[in-house]
């Protein structure tokens, strides 16, 4: 989805705040500080994957006043209107991904990273019927990897 606001992604020559703003009435939702500030620390890198103890770790370094509750709550209120994708990939743990077209990832089972697939390497759902009555709204796929026995690891 993000793919199709990528004008609205941070840009150098306008302020964060107002970007945050207007992003987040298109999106129906009040711009809090604090969901402004945690939308800058999640935009301002790129593309990325993190969780929500990493988020609340650079939101503290950065001397923002944000519970571990309140990033958790940001998180999955910015996934349920589609800002950033969630997956969840081991158990209670979530994956927060700000690229929200359709793609796949790699976890990687002895480091815990996450890494995407590029969509050229492979097709989704190009191929899938849902059934009747149905639509397909997303896919997601997550590739889970380990090391062969006796290979070095490789770093994602």
């Amino acid at each position: 989805m993000f793919d199709s606001m990528d004008e609205e992604r941070p840009t150098a020559s306008e302020p964060a705040v107002r970007r945050s703003r207007s992003l987040f009435e298109k999106h129906g939702l009040r711009a809090t500080r604090q969901r402004i500030g945690l939308a800058k620390l999640l935009f301002s890198k790129g593309n990325r994957h993190v969780t929500a103890d990493a988020l609340a770790v650079e939101a503290h370094a950065a001397r923002m006043t944000a519970s571990l509750a309140t990033v958790y709550n940001v998180l999955n209120l910015f996934a349920q209107v589609g800002l950033i994708r969630s997956l969840a990939i081991e158990g209670t743990k979530t994956i927060f991904d700000t690229n929200t077209s359709d793609h796949g990832h790699f976890f990687f089972e002895d480091t815990g990273e996450v890494c995407d697939i590029a969509t050229d390497e492979i097709k989704f759902a190009g191929d899938l019927e849902p059934p009747e009555g149905y639509e397909i709204v997303a896919v997601d796929v997550v590739v889970r990897l380990r090391p062969k026995s006796g290979s070095v690891p490789f770093s994602a």
